[in-house]
């Protein structure tokens, strides 16, 4: 975060050095690699121009060292690549050493994918595919991959954390690129990953840009509506399972801090964490039901993102949930979110769906949950979790 004022005559050069093991001591992305792996932020070694210009990096590596950064790859210079404008949401993660890297074609896209290497053997060929797996389900939402060249680090190893969870965290970076880092248990066997929700959530939030802190909860809920939508059209949900997830997720979220409307969770996440994931969903939920309905199910949630993504994504900087309503609202004959957003983002309590799911077969009687197959909107319902 810091500056170097240049000379009004410019300059030609400037030379320094960096401890990058010194650097990377503090960074706990590091914790359970092996010894030449080295991971750290460019935040913390690159001098650069402030974020409104593009600027070309170029490596010059030893033998048989690789770098791993979310920058654009320049097809015609190794170890190139080209910074973008992004809206610097985070420190990014870049990997130096002698790790395993791949890419892998889904739909729209070319993975970069790190596999960073561990004190242990590591299943690579098995950690990549699952990768592929789950960032291809996002292409199941309009067809294709919101962004064509995005960077996937795998970090962790066999954590010193007491935790049965096959991927422990994952997160959306957006600093100089997209990139998407996850922290996986590499004591389980990769075959576990698959029934873990994380990646399919992180890669979703592509499907959206970078959203102000104050309207985290819109990015984390369609994130979270689109993970057990998504799961269920893979085939890795059944339909009972994705609606029963989204059921008590709803049902967490209304019963987290009643007393806060959405936009006051974000800002104040103490024992709101539920409403911060949960309202968003629910916002989901009833614009692509009503979408489907407007339309006689000719368009849908998942249109309407398609539309987003072919004029704005990868999104250059923050965008307000306001600005990304009236976007979506662009694409409808009708506004749709900014009404939403008005009725919900202020008031106090959680966006009610239980009418709705009620319509759509999704219920709980006497502790029991059950899909009613006879209910009003049943077919709409098969339609949102089989695509």
């Amino acid at each position: 975060g810091r500056r170097l004022v240049l000379p009004s005559s410019g300059i030609t050069c400037l030379r320094y050095r960096i401890d990058l093991r010194a650097a990377a001591n503090a960074d706990r992305r590091n914790r359970g690699l092996a010894p030449d792996n080295v991971v750290v932020s460019p935040a913390v070694w690159l001098w650069r121009p402030s974020r409104t210009t593009d600027v070309s990096v170029r490596f010059e590596l030893p033998d048989a060292m690789r770098v791993a950064v979310p920058w654009l790859p320049d097809p015609d210079a190794a170890n190139t690549f080209r910074i973008p404008r992004a809206p610097g949401s985070s420190t990014a993660a870049a990997v130096f050493g002698h790790f395993d890297y791949a890419e892998a074609d889904i739909p729209g896209a070319t993975l970069r994918i790190a596999v960073t290497k561990t004190t242990q053997p590591s299943a690579t060929d098995e950690i990549v595919d699952w990768v592929r797996t789950s960032a291809g389900h996002v292409a199941l939402a309009y067809g294709r991959f919101p962004n064509p060249s995005p960077s996937v680090v795998v970090l962790g190893g066999t954590p010193s954390w007491r935790s049965d969870s096959p991927v422990r965290f994952g997160r959306v970076v957006r600093d100089g690129g997209e990139s998407v880092e996850l922290f996986v248990n590499r004591g389980m066997p990769v075959s576990t990953y698959y029934d873990d929700w994380t990646a399919t959530h992180e890669f979703s939030h592509m499907m959206l840009p970078y959203l102000a802190s104050r309207h985290r909860w819109i990015s984390e809920g369609f994130a979270q509506y689109y993970q057990n939508v998504l799961l269920a059209r893979a085939g890795q949900y059944s339909e009972e399972r994705a609606w029963r997830k989204l059921y008590e997720g709803y049902e967490r979220g209304r019963n987290s801090r009643p007393e806060l409307s959405p936009n006051e969770a974000a800002r104040n996440r103490r024992g709101a964490i539920m409403k911060v994931y949960w309202s968003g969903a629910a916002l989901a939920l009833l614009a692509d039901v009503e979408v489907r309905q407007r339309s006689d199910g000719r368009q849908s949630l998942d249109t309407v993102l398609g539309r987003l993504d072919e004029c704005c994504l990868p999104a250059a900087e923050t965008w307000s949930g306001v600005r990304l309503f009236e976007q979506l609202d662009a694409f409808l004959d009708e506004p749709l979110f900014v009404p939403l957003y008005r009725r919900y983002a202020h008031r106090a309590g959680f966006p009610d769906v239980r009418t709705l799911l009620k319509r759509l077969g999704v219920a709980e009687e006497n502790g029991v949950f059950r899909i009613v197959d006879d209910a009003e909107l049943a077919e709409l319902r098969r339609a949102i979790t089989g695509g």
